[in-house]
């Protein structure tokens, strides 16, 4: 029995060295663990402020090419409004024929049905400067209309000033900044749709048509990845999104 006592004390002794042995690595690799935390959460920390100084960067060319190439802004239009002219020729018209009047302005026929628009005749939006614009409402029929109507006339178009061209000419130009803010962003596009896809050749309608569809869907994709506050946005309002995505105003342009 003194013999058998002896060797289980013996193997508690073994065992008892093992578990300081163990006792000491779990020490040790707690000791790294707490290293490897630190260095972890310095590193995250790090990453954090790299990524706000790169969204800076991002926010100050976009702010610099929106500023210097591709200005866009609201262009105030100084037609009147027709339930005014109305009024001051007429003495005798009542307040519900002004009323009238005044809702007829702010509805737009638009793809075969009537659309409300409180912008409509009063802005329109403008990029380069103030005299390319596109209609508040994003209503561009008269491109197609134009296409449409020159295909039956014979001779030279002398329209210089014809919306056409101003609406070719912002499109084009609007392609070009969106597909420049996915360069900056890094955002990759949903759509594919070349520079030069507005310019050159006359569009059908069918093919202008999906072109504007697939530029509407390019910006709104880059407002959602900024975060821009959905209630301003409107799927047809082309440079009007534009202008509320590269605006000093949202916060997490950049991102």
């Amino acid at each position: 029995d003194a013999e058998g006592v002896q060797r289980i004390k013996e193997e508690n002794q073994k065992h008892y060295r093992r578990a300081q042995r163990h006792q000491e690595k779990k020490e040790k690799t707690q000791r790294h663990n707490r290293k490897l935390g630190d260095l972890v959460e310095k590193k995250t920390y790090d990453l954090k402020t790299q990524y706000e100084h790169l969204a800076n960067l991002r926010r100050t060319h976009i702010l610099e090419l929106t500023s210097v190439i591709f200005p866009i802004e609201e262009v105030k239009t100084s037609m009147r409004d027709p339930a005014d002219l109305s009024s001051e020729s007429d003495n005798a018209m009542t307040s519900s024929t002004v009323s009238k009047l005044a809702e007829a302005r702010r509805t737009t026929y638009l793809s075969g049905r009537w659309v409300c628009d409180d912008h409509n005749g009063d802005t329109s939006i403008s990029i380069t400067g103030p005299w390319i614009t596109l209609p508040n409402n994003g209503d561009y029929s008269a491109y197609y209309n134009w296409v449409e109507e020159k295909k039956t006339t014979q001779g030279p178009d002398m329209e210089h000033n014809n919306p056409a061209y101003t609406i070719s000419a912002a499109l084009c130009y609007a392609t070009q900044l969106v597909n420049t803010l996915s360069f900056i962003l890094g955002v990759n596009l949903p759509k594919k749709l070349c520079n030069r896809q507005f310019c050159g050749e006359n569009l059908s309608r069918h093919r202008f048509t999906r072109a504007v569809k697939k530029l509407n869907a390019n910006i709104l994709h880059l407002c959602f990845s900024q975060h821009v506050n959905l209630d301003l946005l409107h799927p047809l309002h082309t440079l009007r999104n534009l202008m509320y995505l590269v605006s000093p105003d949202t916060e997490n342009l950049g991102r």
